[in-house]
This record gives structure tokens, C-alpha cells and sequence, in this order.
């Protein structure tokens, strides 16, 4: 009895975290399904139910289409990359190198900055007029390149911005796997003569798996919802050619006062991150176990 007494008093613990994610996360995002079904817009006190008239308009309208794909390549383009580039990192600096702790501390600076600030930082660095990168193209005697303003070049930009910021957590992770796997199964490896890519064939990707799932999980919820660094370096443009699915829906509520058809856009965008994220947590899950 007494032991039933003391988990059921631990259950109340659970209460205030239990009543914040309600408030503030399941009741909005049920609430923004309810006005998806509306013509809101954003300020009126009435508006109408329209049926599914908004999902109709968001499926024929061809910048929802536009909108999901640069989505689609910020949150796999950064995932692919700041896993490559943080397990290099991590590899790197698992040694034991004299700065090794000067390198991580640089390399893991950039995540404590604003991604709005770290944005504007790299706006200045890629700006058409004063850009650091077009002077150095003027000193070498080249022609400047409006990098900001190209629609086939800026998502990149984006992603490659993205990615400069937030590798240091993916090597933070990778670094806490690899100094947990045994020296023995490489001491073994060396006595067997295994060479360098076996041993990291045969033991370090296997046992960093778990550290994989928890990067590539946070990777693509992180870089599918980006927002701050876009708003930073196009706010979007030109026109809506690097528009990810938040600001198009942040666009579509301040500035068009679309708020109902802001909402399908957000219940699309729960729905995409949700299915590519439990897709990647059950892959990679099942590699932990097969590892």
C-alpha cells in the first residue's frame, strides 16, 4: 500500500509539465486544425467554416509545392551535412591534438548565437552591395555575384548557413558516443590486423548508431521547421523561391491576413515533419538493433 501511495504521488509530478504541453502545444496545434477549416483572417472576431475549400486551394496552389521542396531540402540537405561533416569533426578531435578543446569550443560556438543574429552575420558576408564575399571577388578582379538574390542558389546558402551553426551539437553527440565505445574492440581489431576503415566499418559506426538516430532525428525536425536564419538572409525572396513551409505560413498570416489558409499550411508542415522524423527514428532504431 505504501509503495502504491508513493507512485501515485510521483504521478502528480508529472502534473505542471503535463499541463504546460497542453496549453502550449497540443491545445494550439488542435486549435489551428479547427481554423484550417475556416476563412479567418487572423484579427476578425467572425469568420466561416469553408469545409475543406483551404486544403483544396493548398493542394492546387503551385507555391505550396514550391514551399515543400525547399522544406523538403533544408531538413535533408542540413541532416546529410552536419552529420557528415560533425562525425568528421568528432573523429577528428577524439584524438588527443593539443587544441583539442580550443577546436571544439570554436567549433561549438556558433550554436549559442541567435540563429536571426548568425543570419545577419552571414547576410553581410553574401550581401550583393558590401558583401565581404564580392569584394574579394572585386580585389581578384572578377565580377560580383548576387548570390542572396539567385533562386537557384540562395537555398543552398541557406542550407550551408544552417549547417554552419548547429554541426557542433552533432559533433557534441558523436564525441559522446565515440568516448564511450571500449578501447579493447580496437585493441582487438590491431592484434587481428584490421585496417582503419575496417575498424571503423566493423565497430565505430556500429556502436555510434545510437548517437546517429539522435542526430538525424533532431537534424530533420531542426532544419524542416528553419525559419530565423531565412527571414535573416532572404525573408523568402525573390519572390517566394526560398520560402520554407514557416515562413510561407508566417507570410500567409502577418502579411496577407490568411490566417485559415496559414493554418492548413501549418497542419501540412506538422503532418511532413512528423511522418519524415518517425520514419527516421524507426530506421535508425532498427539499425541500433541489427548493429
Amino acid at each position: 500500500m505504501k509503495k502504491r501511495q508513493r507512485e501515485s504521488s510521483l504521478w502528480w509530478m508529472y502534473l505542471p509539465s503535463v499541463l504546460l504541453v497542453v496549453t502550449f502545444i497540443i491545445y494550439p496545434f488542435l486549435d489551428g486544425i479547427r481554423i484550417s477549416f475556416t476563412n479567418w483572417n487572423g484579427f476578425s472576431q467572425t469568420y466561416d467554416y469553408v469545409g475543406l475549400d483551404q486544403y483544396t486551394r493548398m493542394f492546387a496552389d503551385p507555391d505550396t509545392w514550391l514551399v515543400v521542396k525547399n522544406t523538403l531540402l533544408y531538413g535533408i540537405g542540413s541532416t546529410i551535412l552536419q552529420n557528415i561533416v560533425g562525425l568528421g569533426y568528432a573523429l577528428l578531435l577524439n584524438r588527443n591534438l593539443k587544441v583539442r578543446t580550443l577546436t571544439r569550443t570554436i567549433i561549438y560556438l556558433p550554436v549559442i548565437i541567435s540563429p536571426l543574429v548568425m543570419g545577419y552575420i552571414w547576410y553581410f558576408f553574401f550581401a550583393f552591395n558590401g558583401g565581404a564575399l564580392n569584394d574579394i571577388y572585386l580585389w581578384l578582379g572578377m565580377d560580383p555575384v548576387n548570390a542572396l538574390g539567385s533562386p537557384s542558389l540562395n537555398p543552398y546558402i541557406i542550407v550551408f548557413v544552417n549547417t554552419f551553426q548547429f554541426v557542433g551539437v552533432a559533433m557534441i553527440i558523436y564525441l559522446a558516443g565515440l568516448q564511450s565505445i571500449s578501447r579493447d574492440y580496437y585493441e582487438a581489431a590491431n592484434i587481428d590486423g584490421a585496417s582503419t576503415w575496417q575498424k571503423f566499418k566493423t565497430i565505430t559506426l556500429p556502436l555510434l548508431m545510437p548517437s546517429i538516430t539522435i542526430n538525424m532525428v533532431l537534424n530533420i525536425i531542426g532544419g524542416l521547421k528553419l525559419f530565423d536564419v531565412i527571414v535573416a538572409l532572404t525573408n523568402g525572396g525573390p519572390g517566394n523561391a526560398s520560402q520554407s513551409m514557416s515562413t510561407f505560413m508566417y507570410n500567409l498570416y502577418f502579411s496577407r491576413q490568411d490566417a485559415g489558409y496559414a493554418a492548413t499550411q501549418g497542419v501540412l508542415m506538422a503532418l511532413i515533419i512528423l511522418v519524415i522524423s518517425m520514419a527516421a527514428l524507426f530506421y535508425f532504431k532498427r539499425k541500433e538493433v541489427e548493429a
